[in-house]
């Protein structure tokens, strides 16, 4: 739920503003009524991929990318 706020309410309420954050709520932060900034939680990097990592945990069956021919037909 967004919740708009205040500059003058954000600086004095930070805390609590930081702890609606963490609860998965989104706080803008408004000058004269016009928003200007959004808090939102933070979402750090993903965990780097490593080549081959999952390496022998899938097997492909032989013939796997044979078609039935009544199927093939309907794309002709």
């Amino acid at each position: 739920m967004k919740r708009i706020i205040n500059v003058h309410e954000a600086k004095t309420n930070l805390s609590s503003l930081l702890a609606r954050v963490e609860a998965g709520h989104e706080v803008i932060i408004a000058r004269a009524n016009r928003p200007i900034a959004r808090l939102v939680p933070y979402v750090g990097p993903r965990k780097k991929r490593r080549l081959g990592e999952a390496k022998g945990l899938v097997t492909i069956k032989p013939g796997f990318d044979e078609l039935p021919a009544d199927f093939i037909a309907h794309f002709q």
